[in-house]
């Protein structure tokens, strides 16, 4: 089996090539996104993997399909960068990957604690030799109720890391867990909003999801509420949360994604003007945390992200079941 593996980072080699050698396949690897010109490269490949820059439209996978290409693997937990309608009638196989929680888990308990103890204009004032605290009194996260959308695998983690603070734990999701039930209240979404001092994101970006933090329900949240994403730039209405800090309804936001991130986060824009006018007028304010979505970028992540980019395409090309098919 041949396969072809797009956006590759130098830090995904060493694990190519351990599971290259486990599968026993043949491996391509290109640092350049898989576009309508890059997929003129695929005759006699059988097996595709991408990160989320390449945007798999109708076009991609029609070119895909001539060039014999069945199989197509995203090394990413999200798929909307695929029209996955488009690639099944097409008959375009396609699975994603998966990896530990914890990473992610450990990252957002970070930023809610980056939050509370104000740690970014500390940052600030140390670059230019103030180490003044007037305008830093921070807050204990153990005082705090949190307030957990989304109690999947990662929220569960979240839940359980809260817990050794002592932390009040709010829950919601559509489908309540036995295991969180032990670690956590859950209620309904209004009350979670209206009850928690910090929230925070972890359900995937649909059509449901979409904007699910908006003027209506930031309006329920306490005064002063933490918000916290490291989910998907697209769960929150941007300009919503930019009023909501501008009027101090919200006391601060920490997110590791931002909507329309692509073309800027995981690249180099250090001398570039960067388009995204939402995005550069949120990270001015000195109780708004950013990073480059980087709460999954651990070495066990990565790992896990190369063996199922590899592995799907092997199962699915061999017939096997693909536990990550889409």
């Amino acid at each position: 089996m041949k396969i072809k593996m797009y956006e590759v980072r130098n830090d995904e080699l060493d694990s190519i090539k351990k599971y290259a050698q486990a599968y026993n396949i043949e491996v391509e690897t290109s640092q350049n996104n898989l576009d309508s010109h890059t997929v003129q490269e695929l005759n006699g490949v059988d097996g595709v993997s991408i990160l989320g820059r390449s945007n798999i439209t109708p076009e991609i996978v029609d070119a895909l399909k001539q060039a014999g290409v069945h199989f197509l693997s995203t090394r990413t937990v999200g798929f909307n960068h695929i029209d996955l309608n488009y690639a099944k009638s097409a008959g375009l196989r396609v699975c994603n990957a998966n990896y530990p929680p914890n990473g992610v888990a450990e990252f957002t308990v970070m930023l809610m604690l980056l939050a509370l103890r104000k740690y970014k204009p500390a940052m600030w004032r140390q670059g230019v030799n103030d180490y003044s605290l007037n305008g830093l009194l921070g807050k204990e996260l153990g005082t705090m109720t949190v307030g957990v959308i989304g109690t999947g695998k990662i929220g569960q983690a979240v839940i359980k890391i809260l817990g050794g603070f002592g932390c009040k734990i709010l829950a919601y999701d559509p489908y309540p867990s036995d295991t969180v039930k032990a670690m956590a209240e859950y209620v309904s979404l209004d009350t979670l909003l209206g009850s928690s001092d910090i929230i925070t994101l972890h359900v995937p970006l649909t059509e449901e999801s979409r904007a699910l933090i908006n003027a209506d329900s930031i309006s329920k949240m306490k005064k002063g509420v933490v918000i916290v994403n490291a989910s998907r730039g697209e769960l929150t209405d941007i300009e919503a949360l930019t009023s909501g800090i501008e009027t101090e309804q919200i006391g601060a936001v920490a997110m590791d994604v931002f909507a329309n991130e692509n073309g800027i986060y995981h690249q180099s824009r250090i001398n570039d003007i960067i388009k995204n006018r939402q995005m550069a007028y949120l990270r001015q304010f000195p109780n708004v945390v950013l990073t480059q979505h980087m709460a999954f970028y651990t070495d066990i992540n990565t790992d896990s992200m190369v063996r199922c980019g590899i592995s799907g395409l092997v199962d699915m090309y061999e017939g096997r079941n693909c536990e990550c098919e889409l």
